[in-house]
């Protein structure tokens, strides 16, 4: 039996808008909502990189795919309104630390101002009921201790990537005090929460600068992996896992209201903490080409240690990790042999997508 938030009776028929849809993580949503008979529609740009989960999984078949950029907030007045999505699901955003210290202006105009115009053209429109802001685990000031970060610890952001994530959290904040209060939930309707995830494996990211894509792309081509931080200890954990969360919390929002608003942490098990690179050895041993490493240092700033305390979406919303980190590598792996073997991605990601739901 699904859990509370994950069966097609809550879903089906639902008007559902997701943003960032053609990205890896959006991808995933979008299938998954469309498995469980939800209407969605699609806002975002193009796929950023070719290949793409996006082309490979044919996810635009059975959506309302709609291509613009978050900055333009006609576009968004326009979807929203034409759509009346009861539920909103943002995702996009540019997601990379070290393109944000590349182009800060362009990473804090996406993520800021695009959030921001979201929010606006919500609270213009009036017919959202629940809207899940995805953010990181990376809005904490990481003190780089041992202990896991709660919802309710200090935001911080060291790099341009994870300030304008934790601006994020602010506007949220802003937005829910502002102008939905949960003492007048009666008459706005609309309960707001943020979700914070860390490091998200899967098959079909084809991201630069991501571990498992830059791995597989190395030992294809035999060659070496190249490592910036090795020692480094991430969240890592399969995509599904934090999407399960926020279809959970978009279902509490949407039946419950304010008592699900909020901050949600969705890290995965204790045991799943691991270092760079241990997952590459974790790899290398499934990996028929694989052809060692080789370290390179970066003068950029990133996390050394940060974990996540999930209690909150454990004990309220029943949710929990249920794929263990090696699960997760064999089905990421499965999923790229399948891709270069020449088979249907779409049918293969929707078989692991029922695969993980099997689970639930």
């Amino acid at each position: 039996m699904e859990a509370m938030g994950l069966s097609a009776d809550f879903w089906r028929g639902k008007r559902v808008l997701v943003t960032g849809h053609t990205g890896f993580k959006g991808s995933w949503l979008t299938l998954w909502l469309q498995s469980l008979g939800a209407q969605v529609s699609g806002f975002s740009l193009d796929p950023s990189t070719e290949p793409s989960l996006f082309e490979l999984a044919r996810v635009h078949e059975g959506i309302n795919d709609q291509r613009g950029d978050l900055r333009d907030l006609g576009a968004l007045l326009e979807i929203i309104a034409d759509t009346e999505p009861e539920i909103v699901l943002h995702l996009a955003a540019q997601p990379l630390v070290r393109e944000g210290y590349r182009d800060p202006l362009g990473t804090y105009s996406s993520n800021v101002m695009g959030t921001l115009n979201l929010l606006e053209a919500i609270r213009q429109v009036g017919c959202v009921r629940a809207c899940v802001l995805v953010t990181t685990d990376k809005v904490y000031a990481n003190k780089e201790w041992l202990w896991p970060y709660r919802e309710d610890e200090a935001l911080g952001g060291h790099d341009p990537y994870s300030s304008s994530k934790a601006c994020c959290e602010l506007l949220a904040q802003s937005y829910a005090a502002s102008f939905f209060p949960a003492d007048k939930y009666a008459e706005h309707g609309l309960a707001l929460a943020t979700a914070r995830a860390g490091n998200v494996l899967g098959g079909g990211d084809f991201a630069p600068e991501r571990l498992i894509p830059d791995v597989l792309k190395a030992w294809t081509a035999d060659e070496p992996v190249t490592l910036r931080y090795p020692q480094a200890v991430r969240p890592w954990q399969h995509a599904l896992e934090p999407l399960a969360g926020y279809l959970q919390l978009a279902a509490g929002l949407y039946e419950e209201g304010p008592e699900y608003a909020g901050a949600w942490n969705f890290g995965p098990g204790e045991t799943d903490m691991c270092s760079v690179g241990e997952v590459v050895e974790l790899l290398a041993s499934r990996w028929p080409q694989a052809r060692g490493l080789r370290i390179e240092k970066s003068e950029l700033h990133e996390a050394g240690l940060l974990r996540l305390d999930s209690s909150r979406a454990r004990q309220v919303l029943g949710w929990q990790p249920r794929w263990t980190l090696q699960q997760c590598l064999t089905q990421t792996l499965d999923w790229h042999l399948a891709w270069q073997n020449g088979d249907d991605m779409r049918n293969v990601t929707l078989g692991q997508l029922n695969l993980y739901r099997g689970a639930l």
